[in-house]
């Protein structure tokens, strides 16, 4: 675990590319791998940078150093400098070298920085010269004789150093396709050139390493037993083995370590179950060519319909990039209907009160005629239309009421004549739908425990009252099901017996 934090830290070295000051950070770390081996005081920073047109203040400069210091991209010197007076100290102190940590984030960003938004080609000659190393280092290693140290290192090194430039072409390539084929805003010129891209280009890589793969994966299999001896082979001479003597960790060339090897054989073969970068590579031309069916269709659906309006919006852009204020204004004006508010003169509700203070936001809506929001005109058009007749429906509804008042008079009459003992009686339906509101109501209206849970519906004349009695257990049984009450009973009367 202690390990894995320590491991986390080392990312403080990125800090530097995303807090304000990193331009100021940027310039300053590109001073120290402007050359090898190179340290620097604050002072000599401070004038390097001017000469470039950035101005430092000493202090600022010393306290950048240091910050970079703490995220580890700089060391303190150990140069020792011989100085005269108290001004060349002053210009001497706080001196600072490049760390190996250091260096190599400034490398890896200043290769972002470097790279563009194009494509990268694949290199796919690599891929034959990939073939051949391996099938004469196999060669070598099962002939007689084997290899030398010194051809194995070459072999090894070349091989490498190929690899990884092929395999690094082709995830940039991808990546960059991916991301071309997520717009859905290609027009018909823009598709065309990106299917010919997939058809031939993409097609003709993905052909060239499926008829490879299986070479490489041959050569492999007959160096694999003889890989032990081959790492420990190229380690002679190096650093590795000079530097294990001393206890000093150092980190070997591509190539020289069993995960090198490991890595080189999973691109190609599928191992332990994961899936090998040609199959996955394979698997990104379909889907780039299922992408590019998908913006097939969208095209041929949105013909006509106006679905991508990038061509116009770019011929306004460049309009408005050729014109001078008030022409650009009266263009932003028509291509997007900014016109000044109009006022309409209608008049407010007269009820409604509204200072002259009150903000638009919160303030009601005035209603706005259709014929004045829509065409500008006050008149309204066309015939009046005739007022519907809904007599019928209304007739309907008074039906239906008188309906319902029928059901809960019967349902009422039904709880007073079995009031004396509901536990015994099976009711119906609508009694017990009305008893279940009846006691709804009566529990919103007070405890039972204090008194007070009593509700009573005029138009019924009927009253229910909810009373405490604890440990009674009341079972009401009807045509939907049983409802069960615990530590209450329920008296149902007449509102006319309470009256009384």
């Amino acid at each position: 675990m202690n390990e894995a934090v320590e491991d986390l830290d080392r990312l403080e070295a990125f800090t530097y590319l995303t807090v304000p000051e990193r331009g100021a950070y940027l310039a300053i770390m590109r001073l120290f791998t402007g050359s090898l081996m190179m340290d620097l005081s604050a002072q000599q920073v401070v004038e390097e940078l001017s000469a470039q047109g950035l101005e430092l203040t000493l202090d600022t400069a010393v306290s950048r150093l240091k910050q970079l210091a703490d995220w580890g991209n700089l060391l303190p010197s150990s140069h020792t400098v011989r100085v005269k007076s108290i001004e060349e100290y002053q210009r001497a102190r706080s001196r600072y070298q490049l760390s190996p940590l250091g260096e190599r984030v400034q490398r890896q960003a200043d290769e972002v920085l470097a790279s563009s938004d194009a494509a990268r080609e694949i290199s796919r000659e690599l891929l034959g010269l990939i073939t051949s190393g391996l099938g004469e280092l196999a060669d070598r290693l099962t002939g007689p004789g084997g290899v030398d140290a010194g051809a194995a290192r070459e072999l090894v090194a070349t091989i490498f150093a190929q690899f990884w430039e092929f395999r690094d072409s082709v995830r940039d390539f991808y990546a960059y396709l991916g991301q071309v084929l997520a717009r859905y805003d290609l027009d018909s010129a823009e598709y065309a050139g990106f299917k010919d891209l997939l058809l031939d280009y993409v097609e003709s890589i993905t052909e060239e390493v499926v008829l490879l793969a299986p070479r490489i994966e041959r050569h492999l299999r007959h160096i694999w037993p003889q890989l032990p001896g081959l790492l420990a082979l190229v380690d002679r001479g190096g650093l590795a083995g000079a530097a294990e003597d001393l206890g000093l960790a150092v980190q070997r060339s591509r190539g020289h370590e069993l995960a090198d090897w490991t890595a080189l054989r999973s691109w190609f073969s599928d191992l332990d179950g994961r899936r090998s970068e040609v199959t996955q590579l394979r698997d990104a031309t379909m889907r780039a060519l299922q992408s590019l069916l998908a913006n097939a269709k969208r095209m041929i659906r949105s013909s006509g319909q106006g679905a991508s309006r990038r061509r116009e919006l770019l011929r306004l852009a460049a309009w408005l990039d050729d014109a001078d204020e008030d022409t650009a204004a009266d263009l932003f004006t028509s291509a997007f209907g900014l016109y000044p508010a109009r006022h309409l003169g209608i008049a407010a509700d007269a009820q409604a009160v509204v200072p002259a203070t009150e903000s638009w936001w919160p303030a009601a809506a005035v209603h706005v005629p259709v014929s004045l929001r829509e065409r500008g005109e006050r008149a309204a058009r066309g015939r009046a239309s005739g007022v519907a007749d809904r007599s019928v429906q209304q007739r309907a509804l008074v039906e239906q009421a008188a309906q319902v008042q029928l059901l809960r008079a019967a349902a009422a009459a039904e709880l007073l004549s079995a009031a004396a003992e509901l536990s015994a009686v099976r009711l119906s339906a609508p009694a017990v739908h009305l008893l279940l509101e009846l006691i709804a109501q009566a529990l919103g209206a007070g405890d039972p425990a204090w008194g007070g849970a009593v509700t009573a519906v005029v138009d019924l004349g009927l009253r229910c009252e909810l009373i405490s009695k604890p440990g009674t257990v009341l079972t009401l049984h009807s045509a939907i099901g049983d409802f069960t009450a615990q530590d209450i009973t329920i008296a149902i009367t007449r509102l006319a017996d309470v009256d009384g």
